[in-house]
Formats: C-alpha cells, sequence, structure tokens
C-alpha cells in the first residue's frame, strides 16, 4: 500500500522541519519525504487511487495506491500521550482498550502510555501481557504499559520491576497514588536505574492534602470545600528531586499544577538532575474558578489551581522547564460523577480535545509556536520513554497526525468516541482538529 500525502506544512520538531512538504508512505514506512514537482494523475476509475503509470517526482515511484491532500493542514510525527487510564482490566465499563484508542485516535495521538491502577494493578508480567495482547487485538493505536512501582499500589512493597521491564513496560509509577516512604522510593530509583526507566510519580503528599477536594485558596473558602494546598505537590517534588540527585535515576513528575513545582523542577535541571515533567491541557486552560458551579467535572487531582499558578505553568512550557503534555485522560461513569462534589472521583478525560485546547489556549494567542508545542506532544515523550517514535524521516514508522490548525468546533461530550462524557470542555469552541490519524501508514481515523 503506498500512500502520498500531498502538500501539507510539515512539523517535526526533532529535526527542526517546518516546511510544505510531500510524504510518500509504503508498507507502514515513510520512504520519501520532499517537495513536490509534479501533479499525480488520479486515475478515471473513480476509486481514488493514482493511476499505475502516473508519477510523483516527488516519490519517484509509480502505482501510488492513495493520494491525501493536505493542503492548508498540518502533517506531524503522531502524537504520544504518555498518561492515560485505558481501565482495562477491570473496570471496562469506564473506558476499554478499544474505546479508549479509538478515542486517541480521533484526538491525533498515534500512541498511548496506559496507567498501572486497572483491576487487578499491572505489577506482573502476566497483566502487562494481557494489556499488550488486548491491545494487539483490539487497539486502533500503539498502547505502552506503565508498571507499578510496588504490588497492588499499596506502598508497601516494590513490585517485580525488571520483570514487568522484560515484559514491556515502558516506564513505573503507582499512579494517583504517591509512593509515601522516601526508603521505599529510594529503592525504587535504584531498581529502576538498573534498566534506565523512568520513574513516574504522583507527587502529593497525603499529610498535606488530607480529604481535600479542590485547590486551598480563596474560591474553595468561598464554597465551603476541602482544600488541598500547593505545597502538597511541591512537598513531595522537592523530596523525589533529591533522591533522584542521590541515586541518578530518571525521574518523572506527573501532571505538575503548583507555580512551585515548577521552580523545583527548574532548578534541579540547572543541576544536571535527571528530571523531566509534564502539564495537562486542562491546568493550562482552568484555574479554580471553574469549580464555583460545583461542576464534578471540574474535579481532579492535583487541583485546578490559582491564575498565578496557571500561568507558571504556561512560562514553564516556553522555557523548556516543562517538557511534555499529557492529557491524563481519566474515564469515569455518568453515575460516579453525578454525586456530590466530596463523593466523587477525581478525573477528567482529555484525548478528544487535548490538541484542540493546546492551540486554542497557547498557540492562537502566540504563546507557543505551533512547533514548540507539537514538540511537547511528539519528540519530548519520545525522548523520555525512549521510544523510536517523534519524528518524521526516511525509514521512520508512518506514525503521522494530520490537523487543521484553524478548524473551529463545539465541544459535544454525548458525541466523543469515549465510553465516558466527564469533560470540563462540553460546550467550548475550540480552534485545531485533527483530519486524519495514520498508525504504521494505516489511515487509523479520518474525520
Amino acid at each position: 500500500m503506498r500512500i502520498l500525502i500531498k502538500g501539507g506544512r510539515v512539523i517535526d520538531p526533532a529535526n527542526a522541519v517546518d516546511e510544505i512538504l510531500d510524504l510518500l508512505i509504503e508498507d507502514g514506512k515513510i520512504i520519501r519525504l520532499g517537495r513536490s514537482t509534479a501533479e499525480p494523475t488520479l486515475n478515471t476509475r473513480g476509486n481514488g487511487k493514482t493511476s499505475k503509470n502516473s508519477r510523483s517526482q516527488t516519490a519517484g515511484v509509480e502505482s501510488i495506491d492513495r493520494v491525501m491532500d493536505a493542503t492548508g493542514l498540518v502533517v506531524c510525527p503522531g502524537l504520544i500521550d504518555m498518561h492515560v487510564h485505558l481501565r482495562q482490566p477491570g473496570r471496562e465499563d469506564k473506558e476499554t482498550i478499544a474505546s479508549g484508542t479509538m478515542a486517541a485516535a480521533r484526538g491525533g495521538f498515534t500512541a498511548v502510555c496506559c496507567m498501572p491502577n486497572t483491576d487487578p494493578v499491572n505489577d506482573t508480567r502476566a497483566v502487562t501481557e494481557f494489556i499488550l495482547d488486548a491491545a494487539k487485538r483490539e487497539g486502533v493505536v500503539r498502547v505502552y504499559p506503565v508498571g507499578a512501582i510496588t504490588k497492588g499500589m499499596k506502598g508497601e512493597e516494590l513490585a517485580e520491576i525488571g520483570e514487568l521491564f522484560e515484559a514491556g513496560c515502558v516506564a513505573i509509577s503507582d499512579d494517583g497514588r504517591p509512593v509515601m516512604s522516601p526508603e521505599l522510593m529510594r529503592r525504587a530509583m535504584e531498581y529502576a536505574a538498573m534498566f534506565d526507566l523512568p520513574v513516574i510519580q504522583h507527587s502529593e503528599d497525603l499529610h498535606l492534602s488530607g480529604r481535600g477536594v479542590v485547590h486551598e485558596g480563596f474560591v474553595s473558602t468561598d464554597l465551603g470545600l476541602r482544600g488541598i494546598p500547593s505545597a502538597s505537590e511541591a512537598v513531595m517534588v522537592a523530596r523525589d528531586i533529591l533522591l533522584a540527585e542521590l541515586t541518578g535515576a530518571r525521574l518523572h513528575i506527573a501532571h505538575v499544577s503548583a507555580a512551585e513545582s515548577v521552580r523545583l523542577i527548574r532548578e534541579a535541571k540547572a543541576r544536571g538532575v535527571r528530571v523531566s515533567c509534564e502539564v495537562t491541557p486542562h491546568h493550562l486552560a482552568l484555574t479554580e474558578e471553574a469549580v464555583r458551579g460545583f461542576s464534578t467535572h471540574a474535579k481532579m487531582n492535583p487541583p485546578l489551581r490559582s491564575e498565578a499558578d496557571r500561568q507558571a505553568l504556561i512560562e514553564g512550557l516556553r522555557d523548556g522547564t516543562i517538557d511534555v503534555i499529557a492529557t491524563d485522560h481519566a474515564p469515569h461513569t455518568v453515575q460516579e460523577k453525578e454525586q456530590e462534589f466530596d463523593q466523587a472521583p477525581f478525573g477528567v478525560i482529555g484525548l478528544e480535545t487535548a490538541l484542540a485546547v493546546t492551540i486554542t489556549t497557547l498557540v492562537h494567542p502566540g504563546v507557543l509556536t505551533l512547533s514548540q508545542a507539537m514538540g511537547k506532544f511528539t519528540s519530548e515523550p519520545a525522548r523520555i520513554l525512549k521510544l523510536p517514535k517523534g519524528r518524521i524521516a526516511e525509514g521512520a514508522d508512518a506514525d503521522l497526525t494530520i490537523f487543521d490548525p484553524t478548524r473551529e468546533w463545539e465541544v459535544d461530550a454525548g458525541a466523543f468516541v469515549s465510553k465516558s462524557r466527564n469533560t470540563p470542555f462540553h460546550g467550548w469552541r475550540l480552534k485545531g482538529q485533527a483530519v486524519a490519524t495514520l498508525v504504521a501508514g494505516k489511515v487509523v481515523w479520518e474525520a
């Protein structure tokens, strides 16, 4: 199968490419990348294929099976989301590998990293292999499992990290449960360093956050809701940076939300500590003010924080302190989210809105260039996870996202392909939308 993607604005942050180019794909690989000097001739049978004797001089080959006109569109390496909850096994009522990967494809993602808080927890080779087998059968994008740091994610005893690595895990994390014991976290880092696996930490000191449900500040006081201070995140970030400095391990801070955390990470990077971090689109676009209507779709952990925190996150993206934009896609049932605010679970979904929220919030206002923003979705997560992805080059896998950065659309949660609807962006008018997603040269989503 040969596909010619013609006339698109190719943005490849890894190779500093931003120009109008054609791409030729064959057998799942990019085999040509260059400027077109001839128009391929579509055959007259009306089947959408070029005739066997037509030729594109960029491609330099005959018998192109399909031409995709990308004029006015952006073609970039397939987006990678390094923080997703697919809920399978155990909570298929919220999401499945089939529905979650289709939501990813619709959002422009060609790869997702699924967190270990399944039932059973992904703390053994058997669960990792189950996920990979199910992804091969039912998934439409690439799925990379993240294994648990501790058995059962209980924070008491290390999981068999070497076994998880051998089974195919690309990182370890206890996800929404922080490893509270500094001794255990130190040993986890030492163990992971043997395999050069990133240790992904949900940074939260539970003694400080307690039973809080929103950011501690004026809004929490005004609404009478228990608050979570930003220090509960920053304290754990500081501890783990010191442990990473001690062990030489690779530390990745999930969903950074507080200005203090950004400052600590910036200073650690300047000292040469092997630390990276991510931010979510909802923490970039929203603040604590979003909870004023007591909507549980604005309840997540870490919570939406102050405008000063949001600005610090944006500055961290701009200066390179924050490496990655990741969704923390956390599906929940309608019934769970319809409970009173204190009782409803934390978490929102984001696979189908992340690209548009980022473009609307950061690119169109001129905060980041399109190339800078795409680097946070492509080359940076690939670098941190050591994946052979995130770039466009001859011989590379044809994992590609084609999107329209100017297309306006209204978010309708009822139209999502995800099984869940818990988004804070329902009804928003956004700019930017994926129009085609290709994995190994196969079109897995097309608007």
